[in-house]
């Protein structure tokens, strides 16, 4: 034996490192509060003092199979174990998956997310495969059990949710989904909506019918949605199954944090504003433009601007691009190239007026000209009507888990008739930077508190899909800080 394994076994040491470790740990249980962690400091204590349970017995195992192959189980599971307990607490990655937060966050990037940032939250479905979020790969099945159900809780963080912080949180819509492959990412209630009102086009020549009063057209909505979801039911050979996701198993999603609870934002011509002042816009924002061309854009230049195949391709299905400020001054300067630059707008996107939340509402908001809508704020009051009904009851019903009925121009919330609601939670609302090719809170509405999943802190890998190999990697965005990119 040598001298450091003869130092290792001196009782005084043991009991030293017996002693560091139950403190930390007792420390980790004060942080996310949950005393249920004290069943495991009697095995503490075995591992580090008493030994009476032999926890790698097949040490002393005589068949050869067994000692060769449990030494690497072992490592298997203590590695699945911390990246389990390391990836709720502390932090995960994340790739861009799509073109959302162009060009602030690219496709391709790849984002190291911190938990602690806004405080983890404790596990709600905690029997999950660790490195997966909702589906096993190839046997594709769920890679979670949904028994047991704990409720939402979040440990203190350094911080909360600021005004144009990037943030990941789970998808708030994607408590439904369907598992037809063609469906997957895509909104249920969207899918639902507009299969509701084909059928009801189809039968009516597309009129929509004049509402005398507000419980007739809720209730004309009403009768979309459930007309939708029958038909997807019926048509399983196109649609696949609907299925429920917990929130902590839902998509993740990154967006920029535009609103905040208690605040009253709306959208007009484009600009975002917050209680009757305008918001500042990231530095890379993006909007669609019409461009008309005189000659086949120049490889160097689609270079220089960072236009991507998918900007291409729409370029070549639909006559737009999404630029910058710059990217449009820079276009316009090529005269030799371009003929003309000119903005997208509402009267090119009509039907923009039946696809934003809430989809029930007929507000004829748009993705330029939206709101005024008031965001929800833990411990607020609001006082509801058939007016802002449908903008507050998913909240009401689906994120604070109550019974929501609106009958004869009246709201009951779990049998009683009110005007009043106080909120349980705070609400967030989320955009992306590219603003014409992101679906967001226009589309889907709040991201409630208990969604958020973590902050972006920076890029450690960074790799462009339309090249490949080391071509493909983007070296000036490793390690690039995330809040750097305003």
């Amino acid at each position: 034996m040598t001298e450091k394994e003869k130092k290792a076994l001196n009782p005084k040491v043991q009991w030293a490192k017996c002693i560091a470790v139950v403190v930390a740990y007792l420390l980790f249980l004060y942080w996310v509060k949950s005393w249920w962690g004290l069943i495991v400091l009697p095995f503490i204590f075995d591992v580090c003092i008493t030994k009476k349970i032999n926890w790698q017995w097949w040490r002393d195992s005589e068949n050869r199979v067994t000692a060769a192959i449990m030494p690497w189980v072992d490592a298997l599971v203590f590695a699945l174990v911390a990246v389990y307990f390391i990836n709720i607490y502390f932090f995960q990655n994340y790739v861009i998956p799509s073109s959302s937060l162009e060009k602030s966050l690219l496709v391709g990037d790849y984002l190291f997310v911190s938990k602690v940032s806004y405080g983890p939250r404790k596990p709600q479905t905690p029997l999950t495969l660790p490195l997966t979020q909702h589906t096993l790969p190839v046997v594709d099945c769920d890679s979670y059990i949904e028994w047991p159900q704990w409720g939402y809780e979040r440990a203190k963080g350094l911080g909360k949710v600021q005004l144009n912080d990037i943030v990941v949180f789970n998808y708030p819509a994607g408590d439904t989904v369907l598992t037809a492959p063609k469906y997957w990412g895509r909104d249920f209630y969207a899918i639902a909506y507009g299969a509701g009102e084909q059928e009801w086009a189809e039968k009516h020549n597309g009129e929509i019918p004049y509402f005398a009063t507000k419980q007739q057209q809720y209730d004309f909505f009403a009768k979309l949605y459930a007309t939708g979801r029958k038909l997807i039911d019926q048509n399983p050979s196109e649609f696949g199954t609907i299925k429920t996701r917990p929130v902590d198993r839902r998509e993740n999603y990154v967006k920029r944090c535009v609103g905040l609870p208690g605040q009253t934002l709306q959208i007009k011509n484009r600009i975002i504003y917050l209680d009757g002042k305008p918001n500042k816009e990231p530095d890379n924002v993006q909007y669609s433009y019409h461009v008309k061309l005189r000659a086949q854009l120049p490889l160097e230049l689609i270079d220089e601007l960072g236009i991507s195949s998918e900007d291409i391709a729409s370029l070549n299905m639909y006559g737009y691009l999404p630029l910058t400020n710059a990217s449009v001054k820079a276009l316009r300067a090529r005269k030799d190239v371009v003929e003309s630059v000119t903005p997208v707008t509402d009267a090119d996107n009509l039907a923009d007026v039946w696809s934003t939340y809430p989809l029930n509402g007929n507000k004829r908001w748009t993705r330029d000209n939206y709101g005024p809508i008031w965001i929800p704020k833990r411990g607020a009051t609001l006082t509801l009507t058939m007016d802002n009904i449908a903008v507050y009851e998913r909240p009401i019903r689906v994120y604070e888990g109550n019974d929501l009925q609106v009958k004869n121009g009246k709201i009951y919330i779990n049998g009683k008739q009110t005007n009043k609601y106080t909120f349980r939670m705070d609400y967030y609302w989320m955009q992306g930077d590219n603003r014409h090719n992101s679906a967001d809170s226009r589309y889907w509405g709040f991201v409630p508190e208990d969604h958020i999943v973590g902050k972006p802190i920076f890029i450690w890998w960074s790799s462009d899909p339309d090249h490949t190999g080391t071509a493909g990697i983007r070296w000036s965005r490793l390690f690039r800080f995330v809040d750097n990119i305003k």
